[in-house]
């Protein structure tokens, strides 16, 4: 059994703003893997696997916050590359995954 509380406390690199952008973040690639076992447009499928992989680095990879945002800001102009997949659940992953990359960019 784990003592979460035994933790060290967020407030020493950036507080509960650096651990929520981490879940943010770990979302948006969840929302973008989750594309790839969907039938999908073969352009949307392109632009979907490469953002997919660099969601997978940001969420993966202790970056520092100016690379990470860099990176986000790359997963948000692939994806503004994208109308619609051809499929309506892919479709719904595509629109949570442009809000998550807005909300991250605005913290």
């Amino acid at each position: 059994m784990t003592d979460e509380t035994s933790s060290p406390p967020d407030s020493d690199t950036g507080g509960a703003a650096d651990g929520s952008r981490s879940e943010t973040t770990q979302q948006l690639h969840h929302h973008l893997a989750a594309t790839a076992e969907l039938p999908i447009d073969r352009g949307a499928n392109r632009w979907l696997g490469e953002a997919e992989a660099i969601a997978r680095d940001v969420a993966m990879s202790d970056l520092d916050s100016e690379t990470m945002l860099e990176r986000v800001e790359k997963i948000q102009r692939l994806l503004s590359e994208i109308d619609r997949t051809g499929n309506e659940e892919a479709d719904d992953h595509l629109e949570t995954a442009r809000r998550l990359c807005a909300e991250i960019l605005d913290e």
